[in-house]
C-alpha cells in the first residue's frame, strides 16, 4: 500500500499521528447543523473521556477480545479519512496490527458508481485490488481481513435489504453485498471499520456495531500548535494566533484541521501583502478571501502569469457561478459528492471538469474512482454552503426569479434586499435539522458592503447602504423575540448578526441578562450559548436571573466565559454538577471566583468539582460552598485536589455544612499545612465543630501561619478548651490574623492574654452570641488598652 501526500495532507498526517479516539457504546444523534457539533465538541474538549489509540481500535475496552465492527464518527473535515489512511500505512509498513493479513479500503465515493452493477465479494476485491487477483486468491475465510468503508454519509446506496448472502463468490448488487457484509452474514469473521458523519450513522443497525468511536479534532492547545508548526516565523505565528483567539467563532472552527489550513493560508497571504487593512473577523470574510486567493493563484499559474487588479474576469465569474449553482442544488439534496451528471446538470462542461479541478485545486477537488470514474467535492461542507449562498445572492441581484421562487416556495416579486433576507431567514427558521443555518449565515455576511465589494461583479448590483443593513439587523432582532423559535435557530440569528459585523449584540446579551425579564428554559439555552460566544464577562450571577430552577441550570455552561460565577440557589445537584465541571474544565484559567452556595451538591458533586480544582490551569482564588450538604468525605476530596494545586486559592468558605464535623476539618488540614497554601480567608461557621477540631486546625495554622487574615468559627461548640488551643496560634509572632469572628466561649482569659501578646494585626473581633458578662469583658481590657492594639471593630458583646 502506497499513500501519496500533498504538502498539506502530509502536515495534517503528522499532526494526526498523536490523535486519540473517544470510545462510546451507542450513537447519540440529534438534529443540528455540524457547526453546532463543532462548537459543542470544542467546549467539551477537556471533559473526562475514555480514549484509545487508533492502532488499538479493534480491541475491546478491556483489551481482551477483538471487536468485529467499529464505527468512527466525526463532522466533515475532522480527519476520519486521514485516520484510516494512517492506520493502513502503518500496517503496510509493518509497524502495527500485523495479525491482520489483508486490508481492503473502500470509499462510498468509489462504490456509488457501481450501484447498477453486480459483483460477488471476490469479484469486487479483484476489481479494486489487482495484486489479489493476480495472486489467484479467491477465498478469505482463513485470513484475518479488514474492510474499511469510508464515508457512509456520502453513500448513495441502500443498506436495508432482506436478501441473505453467505457465499463470497455469488454475484449480487453492491448494496446487497455491503448489507450482508455489515450484518455479518458474509465473512462473519472479517473486521469492519465504517466512518461517517453523525447525521448518517443511523443507517447501520446498532446491533451490528461493536464499538462507536469519535474523532474530536484539535483541542485549543493543538490549534496553536498547528499554527506554530505551520509558520516557523514565531512573530507571524503569534500574530495569527492572537487574531484568531480574539474571534471565538473562527477559533472554534479551527477545531477542524482543514479550517486551520484555510485560515493559515488566508492570513499568511494578507500579512504579507496588506497595507493597513483589517484581517477578516467573520467566517464569511475568511471564505471570501480564500476564494479570491485561489482565483489569483489560478490566474498566475494557468493564465500566463497575469495578475490584474481584479480577479473577477468574465471567465472566472462564470466558473464560480457554475460551481455555486452546483453547490446550491446539491446542498438542497443533501449531497457532498458529485458525479459527471451532476456537473452537467449545472452547466459545467464534462470535458472541462478536469480543468475546473485544476484551476481550483484547493476549492473543488477531483478524485479518480473505480473504472476511472471521477468523483468531485468541495474542500469542506461549509465552503459548499458558502458558494451556495454566493449563487443565491447572485440570483437575487440578477433577478433570476425562477431560482429564488423555487427556493422560497412562493411567488416572489419584491426587489428590496431586506425583504429577501427576511424571507430566507423565515425559511431557515422552519428547518428542524438546521441544514440551512450556515447558508443563511453566509447570505447575511455577503450583504455587508465591505464583503460585497470584495466579490465585485460576481454578486451583481444591489443596494447595501447602512440603512438597508440596519433594517436587516432589525428584522433579525424581531425574529429572535419570537418564543416559538428553537434555541438552535435563535443561536443562528445571533450568528447572522455577527456575520453582518453587528458586534453590539454582545452588549445586548449582557443587558438582557440583567434586565429582569422573565426567561423561559428554551430562552436560557440559547442565551447560555450566546454568553459563551461573547467577550469575556466580568461576572455571571444566576441567582438574579428571572427564570425557573431549570432555566438557571441551562445557563450554567456560560460560566466557562466569565471571571466570577455566582451560582447560589440554582438547584444544582451532584448529577447536574457534571455539566458545570465540563464547562469549567473547558476554559479554566479565567475563572477566579466560584460561588456554589445553597446547592445540594453533596459529596458526589464536590468530588466532580475537584477534577477542575486540581487542574494546573485552574486559577481559582475564591471558592464558596455554603450549605451544600457536605461531609468529611467531601473534605477528603477537597484536600486532595487543593494539595495538588494549592497556590491560587485565597478564600475558602464551607459554612453551614452541619455534617462537616471534626473529621472534615482534620482532612482539610493537610491542604492548610502545605507550604504552597496561600489561603487568607477560612470560614467554617455552623459546621458542628468541637474543641477536637481546634487541635487539628491550630497545628495546621502554626505550620503555615503567615497568610491567614480572616477566620470564622462562629456557631460551633468549641468551648473554652478549644478556644484555649486556638490562642496558641493567636499569640504566635507569625500570626497575621486581622478578623476573628464569634468564638463561642464562657470566659475571655485565654483570648485576652493571647491577643495582648500579639495585638498589632487584629482589626475586627466578633464575639456575638457569647454570654461573657462583665467579668469576661474585663479580661479583654488588657488587649484593648495596649498601645499596639489596632482593633477597629468590636461586635455585639452581650454583657451585664
Amino acid at each position: 500500500v502506497k499513500k501519496k501526500h500533498s504538502g498539506k495532507e502530509t502536515f495534517l498526517d503528522e499532526i494526526y499521528t498523536e490523535l486519540y479516539i473517544t470510545k462510546g457504546k451507542t450513537t447519540e444523534l440529534n438534529d443540528e447543523h455540524e457547526v453546532r457539533r463543532i462548537e459543542a465538541a470544542s467546549w467539551k474538549q477537556n471533559r473526562p473521556r475514555e480514549t484509545i489509540r487508533s492502532e488499538e481500535i479493534f480491541k475491546s475496552p478491556e483489551g481482551r477480545n477483538q471487536i468485529r465492527t467499529v464505527m468512527t464518527m466525526g463532522v466533515a473535515g475532522i480527519g476520519k479519512t486521514v485516520l484510516t489512511q494512517r492506520f493502513t500505512l502503518d500496517w503496510a509498513e509493518g509497524r502495527t496490527n500485523q495479525k491482520i493479513q489483508f486490508i481492503f479500503p473502500f470509499t462510498f465515493r468509489q462504490l456509488n458508481v457501481l450501484k447498477e452493477e453486480k459483483f460477488s465479494l471476490v469479484e469486487l476485491i479483484h476489481k479494486h485490488f489487482k495484486p489479489i487477483r493476480d495472486a489467484g486468491i479467491h477465498s478469505f475465510e482463513n485470513f484475518q481481513v479488514l474492510f474499511i468503508l469510508d464515508g457512509l454519509d456520502e453513500s448513495r446506496l441502500s443498506l436495508h435489504h432482506d436478501e441473505i448472502l453467505t457465499d463470497v463468490t455469488e454475484s449480487t448488487s453492491v448494496d446487497v453485498l455491503l448489507t450482508n457484509l455489515i450484518r455479518g452474514k458474509l465473512l462473519p469473521k472479517a473486521l469492519l471499520w465504517i466512518t461517517t458523519r453523525p447525521a448518517a450513522a443511523n443507517q447501520i443497525p446498532p446491533e451490528c456495531v461493536g464499538m462507536v468511536t469519535e474523532v474530536r479534532g484539535f483541542t485549543d492547545p493543538q490549534k496553536e500548535d498547528y499554527f506554530r508548526k505551520r509558520f516557523r516565523d514565531e512573530e507571524k505565528a503569534s500574530r495569527i494566533i492572537s487574531h484568531i483567539k480574539r474571534l471565538k467563532s473562527l477559533f472554534i472552527m479551527c477545531h477542524i484541521p482543514i479550517f486551520c489550513w484555510i485560515t493559515a493560508d488566508v492570513l499568511e497571504g494578507l500579512l504579507e501583502t496588506r497595507d493597513g487593512g483589517e484581517l477578516p473577523k467573520t467566517l464569511t470574510g475568511m471564505y471570501i478571501r480564500f476564494l479570491k486567493l485561489q482565483i489569483e493563484r489560478k490566474m498566475i499559474k494557468y493564465d500566463g502569469g497575469q495578475n490584474t487588479d481584479s480577479p473577477w474576469t468574465p471567465e472566472n465569474i462564470k466558473i464560480v457561478q457554475s460551481l455555486g449553482k452546483l453547490a446550491f442544488e446539491q446542498l438542497l439534496e443533501g449531497n457532498l459528492i458529485f458525479y459527471k451528471p451532476d456537473l452537467k446538470k449545472c452547466g459545467i462542461n464534462i470535458i472541462d471538469a478536469s480543468m475546473h479541478s485544476g484551476l481550483f485545486t484547493e476549492i473543488f477537488k477531483e478524485e479518480r474512482g473505480m473504472e476511472d470514474t471521477s468523483v468531485y467535492s468541495f474542500v469542506h461542507l461549509s465552503f459548499q454552503e458558502f458558494l451556495a449562498a454566493v449563487y443565491m445572492l447572485h440570483c437575487f441581484t440578477s433577478r433570476n426569479t425562477e431560482v429564488v421562487e423555487n427556493f422560497l416556495g412562493e411567488k416572489y416579486r419584491e426587489t428590496s434586499l431586506e425583504d429577501f433576507m427576511k424571507k430566507v431567514m423565515e425559511k431557515s427558521l422552519k428547518s428542524k435539522n438546521g441544514h440551512l443555518d450556515l447558508f443563511a449565515r453566509f447570505l447575511h455576511g455577503l450583504s455587508v458592503e465591505s464583503n460585497h465589494k470584495l466579490l465585485g461583479f460576481l454578486l451583481g448590483q444591489t443596494e447595501t447602504s447602512p440603512e438597508i443593513i440596519q433594517k436587516i439587523i432589525n428584522n433579525l432582532k424581531e425574529m429572535n423575540t419570537d418564543e416559538d423559535v428553537s434555541p438552535d435557530r435563535s443561536i443562528n440569528i445571533f450568528h447572522c448578526r455577527l456575520e453582518m459585523q453587528d458586534f453590539s449584540v454582545y452588549q445586548e446579551i449582557q443587558q438582557f441578562l440583567k434586565s429582569g425579564k422573565k426567561l423561559s428554559e428554551i430562552q436560557c439555552s440559547a442565551l447560555a450559548y450566546m454568553l459563551q460566544m461573547s467577550e469575556l464577562l466580568d461576572e455571571i450571577n444566576l441567582e438574579k436571573c428571572n427564570t425557573s430552577a431549570g432555566g438557571r441550570r441551562r445557563l450554567v455552561p456560560a460560566v466557562r466565559n466569565c471571571r466570577k460565577a455566582r451560582l447560589n440557589y440554582c438547584s444544582l445537584s451532584e448529577i447536574s454538577c457534571a455539566s458545570l465541571v465540563s464547562a469549567l474544565n473547558s476554559n479554566p484559567s479565567h475563572l477566579t471566583e466560584l460561588d456554589l452556595s445553597n446547592n445540594d451538591l453533596k459529596d458526589g458533586g464536590v468530588k466532580q468539582l475537584c477534577g477542575f480544582l486540581q487542574s494546573p490551569l485552574c486559577k481559582l482564588q475564591t471558592l464558596r460552598l455554603l450549605g451544600c450538604s457536605l461531609s468529611e468525605i467531601s473534605c477528603a476530596s477537597l484536600d486532595s485536589a487543593l494539595k495538588s494545586n494549592p497556590s491560587h486559592l485565597t478564600e475558602l468558605d464551607l459554612s453551614n455544612n452541619n455534617d462537616l464535623k471534626d473529621g472534615g476539618v482534620k482532612q482539610l488540614c493537610g491542604f492548610r499545612q502545605s507550604p504552597l497554601c496561600k489561603l487568607q480567608t477560612l470560614r467554617l461557621n455552623g459546621c458542628s465543630l468541637s474543641e477536637i477540631s481546634c487541635a487539628s486546625l491550630v497545628s495546621a495554622l502554626k505550620s503555615n501561619p503567615s497568610h491567614l487574615t480572616e477566620l470564622d468559627l462562629s456557631d460551633n461548640d468549641l468551648k473554652d478548651g478549644g478556644v484555649k488551643q486556638l490562642c496558641g496560634f493567636l499569640q504566635s509572632s507569625l500570626c497575621k490574623l486581622q478578623t476573628l469572628r464569634s468564638v463561642t466561649m464562657f470566659n475571655c482569659a485565654s483570648l485576652g492574654s493571647a491577643l495582648k501578646a500579639n495585638p498589632s494585626h487584629l482589626t475586627e473581633l466578633d464575639l456575638s452570641r457569647n454570654d461573657l458578662k462583665d467579668g469576661g469583658v474585663k479580661q479583654l481590657f488588657g488587649f484593648l488598652q495596649s498601645p499596639l492594639c489596632k482593633l477597629q471593630t468590636l461586635r455585639s458583646v452581650t454583657m451585664f
